[in-house]
C-alpha cells in the first residue's frame, strides 16, 4: 500500500512539473503556492476547511509572486 502512494505521487508530481512548460510566471506562483499552503497544512495536522484555506491563500500569495516576478523581468 506504501509504494502504491509513493508512486502515485511521484507520477502527480512529475506530470505537475511537465505541465508547467506554457505557463506564465503567475501561474507557476499559483501551482507552487498552493502546493505549499496544503502541504503544510497537513504537516501541521489542520482540519479540512484549514488545509483547503491554507492552499487558497498560497495560490494567491504564489501567484502575486509569479506574477512581481514575471514583470520585473521585463
Amino acid at each position: 500500500m506504501r509504494k502504491t502512494t509513493t508512486a502515485l505521487i511521484l507520477v502527480a508530481a512529475i506530470a505537475a512539473v511537465t505541465g508547467c512548460q506554457s505557463m506564465t510566471p503567475g501561474e507557476k506562483g499559483a501551482v507552487t503556492g498552493a502546493a505549499l499552503g496544503t502541504g503544510i497544512g497537513m504537516v501541521a495536522g489542520g482540519s479540512f476547511p484549514v488545509v483547503v484555506g491554507a492552499g487558497l491563500i498560497g495560490g494567491a500569495v504564489g501567484y502575486l509572486g509569479g506574477t512581481a516576478i514575471g514583470n520585473s523581468n521585463k
